[in-house]
Order: C-alpha cells, then structure tokens, then sequence
C-alpha cells in the first residue's frame, strides 16, 4: 500500500508543482473558509464537474500559502481498485505509519469519492471524534449520502459543485471584456450556453467528450449501482429528460413511451437526480399540491443538453441558467388557473425568465397578482444582475 499512498502524495517527496488550473473565486473562497472549523466538507457534484481538482487546489493552498507541511497532507482517491480491501482507517493508519505520526498531531486529509467505500460515515465519524484531522472528502451520489446522513449530523457540511457559470466561464477561457464592449457579452453568453460549464469540455471542445461523460453516469452510478440491467431504456430515458428541460415532466407519459411502469419510471428518474445529471423542481403549494404534482426538470450543464436535443429553444436555455444560478435558494414554481410563473425562491422572490420575449396578459395578471417580497422579471443576461443579491 505504501507506493499506491505515495504515488498519490507526490508532495511528501518533491516540491509540488499542480497543473495551472484556474480556481473558481465563489467556491475558492468557501473551501478556504471551511479550514477554520472542524467540520468535514463534503463536496458533492456531478462527476467530472471539478471535485478533485478543487481538493488539487486546495493542497496547493495548504503548501505553498499556509505554510503547511507536505507530509501532513494526505490524498487518495478510494475508487482505486488497488484499495478496494483496506478500509478509509486502515488506509489513514498507515499514512500516519509512513510520516511518523501520531494520531494527535493534526492532518488535513481529502478523500476523494468517498462513497465507493463501505460503512464510510462510520468511518468518518470515527476520524473526526477520535483523530485530530481536518477532513475534505467527495462523491457523486447524492442518494448514497442522503441514507448515510444521520451519522454525521452536526459533523459535516456540504458544498454542492456546479458547472461553471457565465463568469467563471469567461475566466477559465481567458476573456477580458471592457465596459465599453458590453455588447460582445451577449455572444459570448450565446457561446456559452452551446459550450456549457463542464470544465475539461470547455478547455478542449472535444464533442464526444459530453457523450462520454454521460455514458459513464449511466454505466457506474446508475446501471451498475442500482442493478438495472437494460441499460439502453435508461439512456432513452435521458435523452427524453433532455428534451423536456425546463418543462414539467408526466411520469405517466414518459412510462408509455418506453413501455415501462410508472413506477420504474419514476425511480429512474430519482436516480437520473441523484448522480446529479438532473435536478427537480416542485410546484409551489401546499403540501399534497407539491407532493402530487408533476415536477419540472432541469439540466445540470447546458452543453450536455444542447449535444443531445440540439442549440434551439434559447429561452429554454437561459431559463435553465438561471435556474442554475438560484438552485441554492430552493426554488419552486407557480401553477395557478393554467398560467405558470418559473421561479419563487424559499426567500419570497418571484421570478419570471422571459428570453427577449415578454409575458403574455393572463401571465402577467398572475405575476402582479402574487403577494411576495419581491419580484424580478430577466428578459436578457444584463438582468442576471438582478439575482446577485438573492435572500434564503
């Protein structure tokens, strides 16, 4: 086990020089803040949508600006079949026993896809009563997490991972754009919402790369996970959630068009949510209204969407951006009397995302008509301003 640890810690031996990456300032920050506390950070996200390199970045920080020593920072990735057979604590025991360590001195480690290890939060929970360690670790199921969460109540804190946003977008591509050419946004804003926020796609523009991507939730975390065997009706099924973004999804209607239950219909669709290739929005209401009422889908990344239904429907598009970018603030939408408003957030912000386009009467009579603590039409990416400032 020693050369796996160590080929995973090249820092213990030699200076550590990380690829270049760019850091992405919002979640920079917070991962920075979370080293004042002792609180275990769970970033969680889709695969691929930057976790490790997140946990990369973070070490650099420790090393080259807090200072710290290289050996007390641990790195391995536990979905390496060379670890299958040692627990998350044998597999710490002997990283102390390789830097000398006693269990009092404190070390920072990150796990990373922490999930693939059996009894992980017990795991977990022993690290953080019993050894003096500030723990980052990582998965891509959301599912798993939500079942585990009891045992680490008050012990961890959870750090969602999205793809990149329009500014981080334009960041990580180098794009400077002066005030006086505000006007270029809007096509920058056009090739985003084609390109999408999936870093490694955005940097190499290979096509095949979302399809790959894709393939790969639905081979590992869901097929092989939950045990379904026709892997072909799942990947209908995506390609069905893909085309219904942004509108409300009939369990019933998708079960007739691949002749499947309605009741494997609607667990697909929670693990479609669950390894985090979609994301689900209630109707506003009371609670049978949002428990019986059909939910509106929403893609995680705009490029995968537009690489399997194609770049049409821009109003669609940017209402899933915005969606995107308010998803923290647990947004439902309105139903009432036919008409549909897309957004209210658990703040009392209603909002409505209308693409170069305006609401029709009725929808506009339901828009004014509704008591909230504030209301906010987007017409256009200059708007985006407007939900800067959000409240929960």
């Amino acid at each position: 086990m020693e050369k796996i640890l160590y080929r995973y810690n090249p820092w213990w031996e030699e200076e550590y020089k990380p690829a270049v990456t760019f850091k992405r300032p919002g979640v920079f920050a917070k991962l920075k803040d979370s080293l004042k506390t002792r609180q275990i950070v769970v970033l969680t996200g889709l695969r691929r949508v930057g976790k490790t390199t997140l946990m990369k970045q973070m070490i650099s920080h420790l090393i080259d600006e807090q200072g710290v020593d290289p050996g007390l920072i641990f790195y391995v990735s536990l979905d390496d079949y060379l670890l299958t057979n040692n627990t998350i604590l044998e597999i710490i025991e002997e990283y102390r026993k390789i830097q000398r360590l006693a269990f009092s001195e404190k070390v920072y480690l990150f796990l990373d896809e922490v999930t693939y290890q059996k009894d992980f939060e017990l795991q977990l929970k022993n690290i953080y009563d019993q050894q003096n360690a500030k723990v980052y670790v990582s998965s891509s199921s959301a599912s798993i997490l939500r079942s585990k969460k009891a045992f680490l109540t008050g012990r961890n804190v959870v750090l969602e991972i999205l793809p990149l946003d329009f500014e981080e977008y334009l960041g990580f591509k180098e794009i400077v754009v002066k005030k006086s050419d505000r006007h270029l946004l809007e096509k920058y804003f056009e090739d985003f919402m084609q390109t999408g926020g999936m870093p490694e796609y955005v940097l190499t523009g290979d096509i095949e790369y979302l399809k790959e991507l894709v393939d790969d939730v639905i081979q590992k975390d869901i097929a092989a996970f939950y045990g379904v065997k026709d892997v072909q009706v799942l990947k209908d099924f995506f390609l069905l959630l893909m085309e219904r973004s942004g509108k409300v999804f009939s369990i019933n209607k998708i079960a007739k068009i691949l002749d499947i239950s309605p009741d494997s219909a609607k667990r697909y669709l929670q693990m479609f949510a669950d390894s985090f290739l979609i994301f689900l929005v209630s109707r506003f209401g009371k609670t049978n209204e949002r428990l019986l009422s059909a939910k509106k889908i929403y893609a995680a990344d705009l490029g995968m969407r537009v690489y399997f239904t194609g770049f049409r429907d821009k109003g669609s598009l940017f209402e899933n951006y915005v969606y995107l970018k308010i998803k923290k603030f647990n947004p439902s939408y309105v139903y009432q009397d036919g008409n549909e408003i897309d957004f209210l957030t658990e703040g009392k912000t209603l909002i409505e995302v209308k693409y170069n386009a305006q609401m029709g009467v009725d929808q506009k009579e339901l828009f004014d008509k509704i008591k909230v603590r504030e209301k906010i039409l987007i017409e256009n990416i200059f708007d985006l301003e407007k939900i800067s400032n959000l409240e929960k």
